[in-house]
């Protein structure tokens, strides 16, 4: 008689209304059950039950009930869903299917009320896309539903690591294909096109490169000026704006370099065929001839820019060069006209070396970690390399080529793509002049405001030598950026500075690429770049950048798991420190680990960790700081957030 009581339900809402009410983000825990964080200083338990509506990382609103004097909180409304896009597999049990999402928070949770337009009889471990239709709070049943959009890998496919990654930072997968009976030109005309396939033009690459975009030839000039002809590849000749392929590369912008997977910003057989620079194969290129004196200052005022047809003579690799040039190993020029090109080469090298030791700033020689794997993507070894003198002698040549480009665009059209660094923030100026101080340094801000205040900076950071000063003033320092008009780049010590030396796979390059040649063939009313590119671009590296390091983390995984890494001692070099203790990369792989504070110091109140100075304390005295090198052992690996534990070896 009292179920349907009008007067009974209107008691029942008052006393639902009256109850107190919070809003905060849901906290999942391993154990079923959670907590809503309202602040920093308050959180309330949710029950296993309560917790099936809701997701971690949702923001809800709850009521508050007060239960053998706990607080706890009962989720009603869902204010924004955590989970809206996001990769999973599918699970199959007996005739039903259920998709499990990759998060690692939410895990435990599987989704068995889904729809699709896929036609495929899916198989147990399949990775798919998804996002959800219906969240738990939202439904009477409280059952969550979602829709499976897209198919990824199936669980058997070596690469479907990479795969998964690449989708979930929105990445291709593949190279483009595309249909070139319809899109490749017949013939390309030779007017405007000087022909130098006479020349003893020269490419060095790694073994394994096909995509060649970039030669050299060097001759030598009775005055001690050698001229330096830099030819790049030239697939604007081949591909118009807004045509299908131009579509393409200005969406992926870039060439994607995973560990033991290349994925192209142009389709394959124009990167790797069609404008690739291969051995006595004729090409287009745009090339620059550049002047560069005894001090080794290029002579800008006789830079020029032009069309040309070049053959490579020869595809020589880092490697060879290097051994020969270090006189070790057994390879040797194929003659004497590639023997004298190595050696310009070189020479070059060493005079822009010094020259931009003394006006500008040099390249840090950071080591690089390559990752060996077998033909079924498994991993074998991480070995660490440095950039030998045949990376540096081609890296230098480039870089003369791009300075160059940068004042041609700056003279010609007054825009372009250019990369800009400002130095230090204004707003951290301040702080850097006080920090520098302390070591004796002794600058102005408006000093460290200019290049040539900043390259002083640089050169004396060098004679200092001291690695936790670098560390910290790299912390100090702003980020770099592309922009339409020429800024200075500070941290190269240069006035402007633009790249168009790999147009076949950098499509910023490609950009540049049409406007230098908009002024060669005389062109009215050029546009500068779209605001939207610049946007699209950095957006695109960022996702690259987070996606080949998401990669990595599963391969060092994988090869720790491979190891008894647990019975070895590593050299690590702290990278980071923070209030929960430090972060460290070993110097042998390059892996990046955590040391929680209690395995630096075992008694709680004699360890104070600083992040802003990158210091920690023990006893109030300084034991480690940013760039010192330590002996670790690892302890443990979280397969799921793929983060790696260590403690010191003391």
């Amino acid at each position: 008689m009292f179920r349907n009581n009008p007067v009974l339900m209107q008691l029942k809402n008052q006393l639902y209304n009256n109850k107190p009410q919070v809003e905060g983000i849901v906290k999942s825990t391993s154990k079923g059950f959670g907590f809503l964080r309202v602040n920093s200083k308050t959180t309330y338990f949710i029950p296993p039950k309560n917790m099936k509506q809701v997701i971690n990382g949702d923001r809800i609103i709850g009521s508050i009930e007060k239960i053998n004097n706990r607080e706890i909180v009962f989720p009603k409304k869902l204010i924004e869903p955590f989970l809206k896009k996001f990769i999973g597999s599918i699970h199959k049990y007996k005739n039903s299917i259920y998709i499990q999402s990759r998060y690692p928070y939410i895990q435990n949770i599987m989704f068995h009320k889904y729809s699709t337009t896929i036609k495929r009889s899916w198989k147990n471990g399949d990775w798919v896309t998804a996002e959800l239709k219906q969240h738990g709070l939202r439904d009477k049943n409280n059952c969550f539903s979602i829709k499976i959009t897209g198919f990824i890998s199936e669980k058997k496919n070596p690469l479907s690591p990479w795969h998964v990654i690449l989708s979930k930072y929105n990445l291709e997968k593949k190279s483009p294909k595309v249909d070139f009976l319809n899109v490749f030109p017949k013939h390309i005309s030779d007017n405007n096109r000087i022909d130098l396939t006479n020349l003893d033009f020269i490419t060095i690459d790694n073994n394994h490169t096909q995509d060649i975009d970039d030669a050299t030839y060097i001759e030598e000039t009775n005055s001690d000026h050698l001229i330096l002809t830099v030819a790049i590849a030239d697939p604007t000749e081949y591909i118009s704006v807004n045509t299908e392929i131009d579509n393409i590369a200005k969406k992926r912008v870039f060439t994607n370099y995973l560990p033991g997977l290349n994925i192209s910003m142009l389709p394959k057989e124009f990167s790797e065929n069609i404008c690739s620079l291969k051995p006595f194969a004729k090409r287009p290129v745009l090339a620059c001839k550049i002047i560069i004196d005894g001090d080794g200052t290029i002579i800008t005022k006789q830079t020029k820019f032009f069309l040309a047809w070049i053959k490579s003579q020869s595809k020589l690799s880092y490697d060879d060069v290097s051994d020969w040039l270090e006189k070790s190993g057994t390879w040797k020029p194929f003659n004497k006209r590639i023997e004298k090109q190595i050696f310009l080469l070189n020479k070059i090298y060493i005079i822009r070396n010094n020259w931009r030791k003394k006006h500008a700033i040099l390249f840090q020689n950071y080591p690089e970690y390559t990752f060996h794997l077998s033909k079924k993507w498994e991993i074998l070894d991480i070995s660490v390399d440095k950039k030998r003198i045949a990376h540096r002698m081609i890296e230098e040549s480039m870089i003369s080529a791009n300075i160059c480009a940068a004042d041609f665009l700056d003279k010609q059209l007054g825009f372009g793509l250019y990369h800009a660094h400002s130095g230090f923030n204004y707003f951290n100026i301040k702080n850097v002049v006080k920090f520098l101080k302390k070591y004796n340094i002794l600058y102005t801000s408006e000093e460290l405001m200019t290049i040539s205040g900043f390259c002083r900076l640089k050169r004396s950071l060098d004679i200092l030598s001291n690695e936790y000063v670098n560390y910290r003033i790299y912390k100090f320092q702003s980020f770099g950026e592309i922009c339409t008009f020429p800024k200075p780049h500070f941290s190269l010590g240069l006035s402007s500075y633009a790249t168009w030396t790999s147009p076949i796979r950098k499509y910023s390059d490609m950009i540049n690429h049409r406007l230098i040649k908009s002024v060669i063939k005389g062109c009215k009313n050029i546009s500068p770049p779209d605001h939207t590119v610049i946007s699209h671009i950095v957006k695109r590296k960022r996702k690259t950048r987070m996606a080949v390091r998401k990669i990595e983390e599963w391969l060092y995984i994988n090869f720790f798991h491979s190891i008894n890494y647990n019975e070895k001692n590593y050299y690590a070099y702290i990278i980071d420190v923070s209030r929960r203790g430090m972060s460290a990369r070993l110097l042998k792989n390059g892996a990046f680990i955590f040391i929680p504070v209690t395995y630096i110091h075992n008694i709680n109140h004699e360890i104070i960790c600083k992040p802003e100075s990158g210091i920690i304390y023990i006893k109030n005295k300084i034991h480690y700081k940013i760039s010192d090198n330590i002996l670790v052992r690892l302890l443990s690996i979280n397969y799921i957030t793929k983060k790696i534990t260590a403690t010191l070896v003391k």
